[in-house]
């Protein structure tokens, strides 16, 4: 795909993404390190990140297939909040934790029951974080199968949620990164190992 050659080298000339040893906020070590929120910075290439999302939905789902757009804070929000804009439907997001003031609510936004929702998130990992906002918003009887993500890290995510009755769909993840990279000779041979050894330990 075109864009995901552009978006990796892109993400990659920016310091988006950046290899070397990291530690990431679970305590995992990583050999590299991706920070989508920094794509909002540069409008043209957030708008081409938002519009490929869009056609993907277009495809997978379609557009009238689904009611609302659901996300998790902070980095999935921005991203479908962008997106809600562009394709003219209604956004709601759960809370980390409820609100321990006012309504003390954990989902904001106007749901009902039966309402069928679209998960949006920018990078996934082990689907945890994800995982307990899909739970909430099926407590809330909403309707919940598929989940959109920028960028897929392959550790797990895959499985925890198909075992959770959802699906993910990616524009691209974290090897087909490496591999452009590695083809236009951004990083090494090496680097590109360590990044499948990563991805297959899980």
């Amino acid at each position: 795909m075109e864009f995901v050659k552009e978006f990796a080298t892109f993400l990659y000339k920016n310091g988006i993404i950046q290899f070397g040893n990291f530690t990431l906020t679970s305590g995992k070590n990583s050999s590299y390190y991706i920070d989508l929120r920094l794509v909002p910075s540069y409008p043209h290439q957030f708008r081409k990140m938002i519009k490929n999302l869009q056609n993907l939905i277009i495809e997978k789902t379609g557009l009238d297939n689904f009611d609302s757009l659901a996300s998790v804070p902070t980095g999935g929000l921005v991203v479908t909040s962008a997106l809600a804009i562009e394709i003219v439907k209604p956004l709601i997001y759960v809370r980390n934790k409820p609100k321990e003031h006012g309504t003390t609510k954990s989902i904001e936004g106007k749901i009902s029951t039966g309402m069928k929702v679209v998960m949006i998130d920018d990078v996934m990992t082990t689907g945890t974080s994800v995982l307990n906002g899909i739970r909430q918003l099926k407590e809330a009887e909403l309707s919940i199968s598929d989940l959109y993500v920028i960028i897929n890290r392959l550790e797990g995510a895959d499985k925890v949620l198909a075992d959770e009755g959802i699906q993910i769909h990616q524009l691209t993840d974290i090897l087909e990164i490496t591999n452009i990279l590695f083809k236009e000779k951004l990083v090494s041979e090496e680097m590109l190992e360590k990044i499948k050894n990563q991805v297959n330990q899980n």
